[in-house]
């Protein structure tokens, strides 16, 4: 299918960018790999009056570290992610799901901002942001805020960033030596994750669910039996506890709530083997 009409403006730095994205109002949106907002476009699933074209601000592609936290600018692409040193040292978990996005063309163009921004329950990279406990930083023309990515992730493909707010960065805490695992499970290489489990064990625990709801969420109720001195298994056992998985050609709700619990089995081994 074509596209609606819309007005496409391309902007060279965030200034530029906040402005049009103000001057388009409610219905301007961004792009900036385009994975996820074309492909809705072209369905007529979204219909922007304007698109303000981001994927050219270089000030917004870049890691580096800032105390015990690594930083990632919002327009790095997910190739760069992948490949990374800072993040294959500090925070290898992000490094590898970086490096299981989609196919090689779209690890080139697609980026981490736009992966997280998109919201998506499916999508990989939300779900590891959430099990090592990243926050975002959203800038707009009255200021800059930081949102916890607990609290980021509001309803199917709805976040906390207000209309007039451009993701910028994304803080994630160093997990240098911690243990970790991604564990999907699909039916075809570069499908979506039926279901998805991202878990790191260190100073810090965190598990997080793929395709197991309307956003991407934390498996608290693993976390909180693993705290409890529950082994692997037991606390698996609790994977979907408070979770309402969706129905849908690939797999019932049951079939989902049985393999979130073998996968998080699996990743918590992995996780305190590493």
């Amino acid at each position: 299918m074509i596209p609606a009409s819309f007005d496409y403006r391309r902007a060279s730095n965030l200034d530029e960018a906040l402005m049009m994205l103000s001057d388009g109002g409610d219905d301007a949106k961004l792009l900036a790999g385009g994975h996820s907002l074309l492909p809705l476009m072209k369905l007529r699933l979204a219909a922007p009056s304007t698109l303000v074209d981001i994927g050219r601000i270089p000030d917004l592609s870049y890691v580096r570290e800032e105390g015990d936290a690594l930083v990632i600018g919002a327009l790095t692409r997910h190739r760069d992610v992948e490949t990374n040193r800072l993040v294959g040292e500090h925070a290898p978990l992000v490094a590898h799901v970086a490096g299981q996005v989609g196919d090689p063309q779209v690890r080139h163009r697609g980026t981490i901002g736009g992966s997280v921004a998109h919201g998506d329950a499916a999508s990989d990279l939300p779900a590891a942001c959430l099990a090592m406990g990243a926050t975002f930083t959203a800038v707009s023309p009255s200021g800059t805020r930081t949102i916890d990515s607990s609290q980021f992730f509001l309803g199917f493909l709805e976040t906390a960033l207000r209309p007039d707010e451009i993701l910028t960065e994304i803080s994630v805490p160093k997990a240098t030596g911690a243990g970790w695992s991604f564990q999907k499970f699909n039916r075809r290489a570069q499908d979506w994750a039926i279901v998805g489990v991202a878990a790191v064990r260190g100073d810090r625990t965190g598990v997080s669910l793929v395709n197991m709801g309307s956003v991407p969420v934390r498996a608290s109720a693993v976390e909180a039996a693993l705290a409890g001195g529950a082994d692997e298994t037991e606390a698996a056992s609790h994977a979907s506890d408070g979770l309402e998985p969706p129905a849908d050609l690939n797999a019932s709700s049951e079939y989902r709530r049985h393999l979130a619990k073998v996968l998080v089995r699996r990743a918590l081994e992995e996780a305190r083997a590493a």
